[in-house]
């Protein structure tokens, strides 16, 4: 699928993606959440209901922690967790719940060489281009093991900072073209609102999906993927020319919209 063939949700025929959907996927800041922000709690009845009736996987560029306080924290004992499936840090990692704990179906991590590499790109094409900010709250650059993520403002930034910092994408994209040429074995994607992720090259939300696919044995295309940077810079692309059923949303109060509507659509089966 193309850039230019994701239609906004409100144009597409949600009964019939429903009739052939066999599972659901879902970014997180920016789709179920605003970013490194909880879920809201309808948010967090949707995907309840959800779980008793599709395969769930959430799949992000944040780390496990953020997954764990954004969204399993939100959720109580309705959630039927063994059809949750967990893919932080861009899909370089995946968690299932074993029946008593989420535990590692897999990782990939990046070489230390690899991971100095990407933090010295990040560090010098910021300074270059200006946006290696003097106000910024906690860390610059994090080292997540199996993925390098750059926030410009900083980890811990003010919501309304971080929406306002680079609406268009373009400061970030810019950036991730740069470091990009430096390290072109490597993945480097314009992420968060304020995030560039660098990861493996061929590890990113289209290897999750496969993946996802893979686990439950069923088809890609049998995928709805719910997710707001559908753009062809976006850390949502790469799902979306997977062969997922794609569904553009602008933020959590689109995708409560979509997520009632699948509801109504879906039978129950846990």
């Amino acid at each position: 699928m193309t850039a230019s063939a994701i239609r906004p949700w409100a144009e597409l025929d949600l009964d019939a993606i429903a009739s052939h959907a066999k599972a659901i996927a879902f970014d997180l800041d920016g789709t179920l959440a605003r970013s490194k922000k909880p879920i809201s709690q309808d948010i967090a009845d949707c995907l309840t209901a959800l779980t008793h009736r599709l395969p769930l996987a959430v799949i992000t560029g944040g780390q496990f922690s953020l997954v764990r306080s954004q969204i399993l924290d939100m959720l109580d004992d309705r959630a039927y967790k063994a059809n949750m499936h967990l893919m932080p840090t861009s899909g370089t990692r995946y968690y299932h719940w074993d029946g008593e704990q989420w535990a590692c179906v897999y990782e990939h991590n990046l070489s230390v060489a690899e991971r100095e590499a990407a933090i010295s790109s990040l560090k010098r094409h910021a300074q270059e281009q200006g946006i290696w900010e003097s106000r910024v709250w906690g860390e610059r650059i994090e080292d997540r093991g199996s993925q390098i993520t750059f926030s410009a403002l900083g980890q811990l930034a003010p919501l309304d900072a971080k929406e306002s910092w680079d609406p268009t994408n373009e400061k970030k994209n810019r950036l991730a073209q740069a470091v990009s040429a430096d390290v072109p074995d490597l993945a480097v994607r314009s992420g968060g609102s304020t995030s560039v992720d660098i990861s493996l090259r061929g590890v990113d939300k289209a290897y999750a999906v496969r993946q996802f696919a893979k686990a439950l044995g069923i088809d890609v295309g049998q995928i709805i993927y719910v997710g707001d940077r559908m753009d062809p810079d976006g850390n949502d692309y790469p799902a979306v020319k997977a062969g997922t059923m794609a569904i553009r949303v602008a933020g959590p109060e689109d995708t409560l919209l979509v997520c009632n509507a699948l509801i109504r659509h879906l039978p129950v089966i846990a």
